[in-house]
């Protein structure tokens, strides 16, 4: 049986009344809003603090989660410092320039067991190597303060070791260094000799956890005056806590000294943080395995230094803070 259907005068005051429902919530909707100072005040003051939380998190320092750095959420749990690394205060700096290839320490002069340019080979370059390994091994081991860092990084694709290995694990083969000598490491990851020296500074604070009072570098004596006066003056650091010791080629010539003048002395004093063409070129090209180094992490003090890069053509140094500033 259906159900009788329903009049015309009660669909009229269901309609009446929904309507009559709605012009209510209208008007509560349009009416003038009661609020307390008390509650303005909460209301404030949670704005507040969720603008401050959000800017805070615009701006703080580039975050490194699980996510995206596989790894221990304290970096700092892996490393147990022995009591003697600790006191260390004196970086010494070897320069990578090539990478030994071999494993007889009676062919480490022979040309053949190192991966060379081509204006690398001949006039005595490799020895003059060794001698840079030795004499930056025989400073280690005359100053118990010393921390010997080799530094230089994967720059050729035809090796799968750095520079920096390379020089270390040549010491170790030749008996320089005692196999486990913990005052000796490497820096793997600079591309040229500013970062050699920046990198290498990094390395000691990674490494000992705190940054040197003193500086020596053995390298080329041709390249003195763009470690003494240009590198140095770029990351700030102090003429009278930095030393620099170099060791030639036997057949020093004419066109070793011009090579340095043109290539790299003149570009990096019109490009003193190296970071534009030619010598960001030269950058990229010893880079073929795409490495990139973990100091904002290990050293973040840094930070501003690293990423400084003045406008092409301007030899700006970098103003912002420096822990050797107090040296």
């Amino acid at each position: 049986m259906l159900p009788a259907p329903v009049s015309f005068a009660k669909r009229g005051g269901y309609r009446r009344s929904r309507n009559a429902l709605n012009q209510r919530r209208i008007d509560v909707l349009l009416s003038r809003a009661r609020i307390t100072n008390l509650g303005l005040l909460l209301l404030s003051a949670v704005t507040v603090i969720s603008l401050l939380y959000n800017v805070s998190y615009v701006f703080a320092p580039t975050r490194v989660s699980l996510g995206d750095f596989p790894g221990p959420r304290r970096f700092s749990d892996t490393i147990q410092r022995d009591a003697s690394v600790r006191q260390l205060s004196h970086l010494v700096i070897v320069p990578g320039h090539a990478i030994w290839k071999g494993g007889d320490p009676t062919r480490i002069l022979n040309e053949e067991d190192w991966i060379l340019e081509s204006y690398q080979k001949g006039g005595g370059r490799v020895n003059a190597f060794y001698q840079h390994i030795k004499g930056g091994v025989k400073l280690a081991l005359e100053d118990p303060r010393a921390l010997l860092v080799f530094s230089g990084g994967q720059t050729r694709s035809a090796s799968t070791f750095t520079e920096a290995d390379s020089y270390h694990r040549l010491a170790v083969e030749s008996s320089l260094l005692p196999l486990g000598f913990l005052r000796a490491t490497t820096e793997n990851h600079a591309l040229d000799s500013y970062q050699n020296l920046l990198y290498s500074i990094a390395r000691f604070h990674e490494y000992v956890g705190r940054y040197p009072d003193y500086i020596s570098v053995v390298g080329y004596e041709m390249k003195r005056e763009r470690f003494e006066n240009v590198h140095r003056k770029a990351v700030r650091w102090p003429s009278k806590q930095f030393r620099y010791i170099g060791v030639d080629m036997e057949e020093q010539n004419g066109s070793a000294m011009q090579g340095e003048l043109n290539n790299a002395l003149i570009p990096y004093r019109k490009d003193l943080y190296g970071c534009h063409p030619p010598l960001s070129t030269k950058r990229r090209n010893r880079n073929p395995f795409y490495r990139y180094h973990s100091y904002y992490i290990s050293a973040p003090e840094l930070a501003g230094l690293m990423d400084y890069c003045p406008e092409a053509g301007l030899s700006t140094v970098f103003d912002g803070p420096l822990p050797w500033d107090r040296l």
